[in-house]
């Protein structure tokens, strides 16, 4: 469904076109572009679109579709430009993407989106209160939404961090950890990085391209060259979102390793006391049993002090283990 559609002229919103067959030529003549947003639309509903802007039938496609990496394709008409925005919900520790598809082509925007996540909304108001930027027409949307889905990229692995400060508090507590969920929840949290990773490190290159004209064979087109410091902006945020969510993820795999390593030498310590205990009971039964064998021949059997005697030789055997097993730390 197309969720707004409007010509923009200076910087200035102007009234949208009535028919969506003649929202291009309307832009040009305003000397302006036209920017629609969609809400994952179905074919037909976005037919129409392909057919007024001539996109691309495999960007088409994409977009139709979603559940695309984060990249940057350019063609004869327009450029494609897949983002993926994150969520993230503390409550369930869940991190969930959506995706953001942008055709730029010269005098026209189309942006769809498809699942949680989306900075459209909020992004366009922004723009329509700052006309300087949305004067510099569609690089300025492009910049826009880009810088609103990295930016709350930041938000995200800010609050990843905060959990996960949370996660080595308790596996590092004087327990240890001794949750038999606790290993569920790190390797759960595992899995929540490595989606964040999924839709913050493809991303790296296209903004590269974006931000450094010339690198990659010459400038993008449909991109405004002035608009280069802007990416650049863009970029070097986003590098710090990859080194934090690399950082995170050896630390959640250390975390993980040293969760482990503490099940490990718990259970060697049970297994000392366990041990230990056992081999205490051992004396009393070895003798007991010796002494149940009721051989005519055996002298102690006739013995008038044989019973506290033997009795004693377990106690002092016993407090002999005790002492012993406590001096080395395994009781």
């Amino acid at each position: 469904m197309i969720v707004d559609c409007a010509i923009y002229r200076d910087g200035h919103r102007t009234t949208g076109p009535e028919d969506l067959s003649d929202a291009l030529a309307e832009a040009r003549a305003a000397h302006g572009f036209v920017w629609i947003g969609l809400h994952e639309p179905s074919e037909e509903e976005f037919d129409h679109v392909t057919r007024e802007f001539a996109l691309h039938p495999l960007a088409v496609e994409d977009a139709l579709n979603a559940h695309q990496r984060p990249k940057l394709e350019v063609y004869d008409d327009s450029l494609f430009v897949v983002l993926k925005p994150v969520a993230y919900e503390p409550k369930s520790d869940a991190v969930s993407t959506g995706e953001v598809m942008l055709f730029l082509g010269d005098s026209f925007v189309v942006t769809v989106r498809h699942g949680v996540g989306s900075p459209l909304g909020t992004v366009r108001q922004r723009l329509e209160q700052e006309p300087e930027l949305l004067g510099k027409g569609p690089t300025a949307v492009l910049y826009a939404v880009a810088d609103a889905v990295v930016d709350h990229y930041l938000d995200v692995a800010t609050e990843l961090q905060t959990d996960l400060e949370e996660l080595e508090t308790e596996v590092f507590s004087p327990d240890g950890g001794g949750s038999r969920h606790t290993a569920s929840r790190i390797y759960t949290f595992k899995r929540q990085i490595l989606e964040f990773r999924r839709a913050t490190g493809p991303l790296a290159l296209p903004l590269t391209r974006l931000a450094d004209v010339g690198t990659f064979g010459g400038a993008v087109p449909f991109v405004n060259e002035k608009a280069r410091p802007f990416f650049r902006d863009v970029s070097d945020h986003l590098t710090r979102v990859n080194e934090s969510v690399e950082g995170l993820d050896r630390l959640v795999s250390d975390v993980l390793s040293a969760h482990l390593a503490q099940m490990s030498v718990r259970q060697n310590d049970d297994m000392r006391k366990i041990s230990a205990w056992a081999a205490m009971a051992a004396i009393p039964t070895m003798i007991a049993g010796i002494y149940g064998m009721n051989f005519d021949h055996m002298p102690e059997l006739h013995w008038t002090w044989s019973y506290p005697a033997v009795i004693a030789l377990m106690a002092g055997l016993e407090v002999l283990l005790y002492r012993l097993f406590q001096r080395r730390g395994w009781l």
